[in-house]
């Protein structure tokens, strides 16, 4: 099967548990992710979550529709003043330990992986806004970290 880029959303911003939560979701349907799997995503989130440490409470995270029955949720936190913590939730996918084919059963699978060709174009811009709104500025600005995101498209180079 030949590789293809897949469809990028931008929805708005949430706030879960106290932190700014900057959200992409990434399938190949045009019509989105299913509602039902993005409340089941949602609902998980707050396990995936650090503990408040002194950092501006911002997160971003990737829901990832796969093209079978599996559905999974990155969660990229900053913590530390610059460090991106991860943790990730996945549904439907028996290879990781998922107990059913149901996109909206989600685990904590304990894998060492951040994420998958899909899911990994939103890493570089947050990386950029974060060092542009929050370490760069000599008055840092969250509120402008959490407006700044990877515009809507496709997850392929955008150059």
């Amino acid at each position: 099967m030949a590789f293809t880029e897949k469809l990028l959303t931008v929805p708005p911003p949430l706030t879960v548990a106290g932190r700014h939560i900057k959200r992409y979701h990434v399938t190949a349907d045009p019509a989105g992710i299913a509602p039902e799997v993005e409340k089941a995503a949602y609902a998980i989130l707050p396990e995936l979550l650090p503990e408040p440490d002194g950092t501006p409470p911002a997160t971003f995270v990737v829901l990832h529709r796969g093209g079978d029955d599996g559905a999974y949720l990155n969660a990229y936190s900053w913590v530390w003043d610059n460090v991106l913590h991860f943790r990730g939730a996945a549904a439907g996918q028996p290879a990781l330990g998922c107990p059913d084919d149901d996109p909206t059963h989600f685990i904590t699978p304990d894998l060492p992986w951040i994420g998958c060709v899909w899911e990994l174009p939103p890493i570089l811009h947050e990386r950029d806004a974060w060092v542009r709104h929050l370490l760069a500025p000599d008055v840092p600005d969250l509120d402008a970290y959490v407006t700044d995101s990877l515009p809507a498209g496709t997850t392929g180079d955008r150059s």
